[in-house]
């Protein structure tokens, strides 16, 4: 194995292992020495690298082709390691009491003592960060012994992994490891919420925690961002999670040769190749099966899959936000 080889080109021997103290153990120092380890998280599976690297960073870039203004999330085993890397105000500490360790990413000014390369922020004075929840990546972060930059472990802009085998299919050959721990509990990526200086709080990316839950906790209101403003956070680009077939939004019908993505069951009867992304209109079970249920559909050659309305609130929110960034011209 050799850490320092990571490139697009399908260098490196990939090793899949399962996830065991020693594996564990052995993906921390690789991480140490600058390599590219996958790992599961509760929302999807990430690609770690040594975030205080730029040149580790640098390889994560590489290996997922990802534009390199597109900043990444630092992930810390805990609120003490994020407020070294972050200044938390009122905001920012109230909600990650309330949801840390969990899928909330929080983007707060730099502190003094940030150890996050400028790389992996893409040169912002903010930075991106989360504690996870999954036991697997809690492990992994204490191995390391310091914050982890862990975009989803996948080219850039395509379908998010929510398995291991998800990962070896885009990224073998790219990086040095993947750790299976299973399939994520949530299975959409974390929310990302703005607490900087004066500009209150900003809802940047929907996700794994609900709007109405994160606004229940502070007792107000969060923005959203400018439609068109610039890239200050990860998952902010236009066109991101896409398959190669074209998506149908909130469709009524199915045209003849598409492919269905269903909700609530209300194209059971058609016949066609179809997932359901949850029988009983549960959005969480949806969210969970959104990604793997896409990469499936995809995988049966279907030029278009139309796909069936998806409800605005709760978890619908963060699967709508998905599902229109897949969707969007490329």
């Amino acid at each position: 194995m050799n850490p320092d080889a990571a490139s697009p080109t399908g260098s490196l021997a990939t090793r899949l292992v399962k996830a065991d103290a020693a594996s564990i153990a052995e993906a921390g120092t690789v991480l140490r020495a600058g390599g590219l380890v996958a790992f599961p998280t509760e929302t999807v599976y990430g690609l770690g690298a040594d975030a205080t690297s730029g040149a580790a960073v640098a390889k994560i870039y590489a290996a997922k082709e990802r534009p390199q203004f597109n900043p990444l999330i630092a992930h810390v085993a805990d609120l003490e390691t994020a407020q070294r890397q972050g200044v938390f105000g009122r905001d920012a500490l109230t909600l990650a009491d309330a949801f840390w360790p969990g899928p909330l990413t929080l983007v707060v000014p730099v502190a003094g003592t940030c150890e996050v390369s400028d790389l992996a922020r893409a040169g912002l004075e903010s930075v991106a960060l989360r504690v996870p929840a999954h036991p697997v990546a809690q492990a992994l972060l204490h191995a390391v012994g310091r914050p982890v930059a862990a975009p989803s472990a996948n080219r850039s802009g395509r379908v998010s992994p929510t398995h291991a085998a998800h990962v070896m299919g885009d990224l073998e050959g790219r990086i040095d490891m993947i750790i299976d721990g299973g399939a994520p509990d949530v299975g959409v990526e974390s929310t990302i919420v703005a607490c900087l200086d004066n500009s209150g709080v900003t809802l940047l990316r929907p996700g794994g925690i609900s709007r109405e839950r994160i606004e229940s906790v502070l007792g107000h209101k969060v923005a959203s961002p400018a439609s068109a403003g610039p890239v200050t956070a990860p998952g902010m680009l236009a066109s991101h999670y896409a398959p190669n077939a074209q998506l149908r939004l909130d469709a009524e019908h199915v045209e003849p040769g598409e492919a269905v993505l269903d909700f609530g069951g209300r194209f059971a009867d058609v016949q066609a190749a179809s997932f359901d992304l949850s029988p009983t209109g549960d959005l969480a079970e949806a969210a969970t099966n959104l990604f793997a249920f896409l990469r499936a559909l995809d995988a049966t050659g279907a030029e278009i899959i139309a796909v069936a309305p998806i409800p605005h609130e709760g978890l619908g929110e963060a699967i709508r936000d998905r599902l229109a960034r897949a969707a969007a011209p490329r």
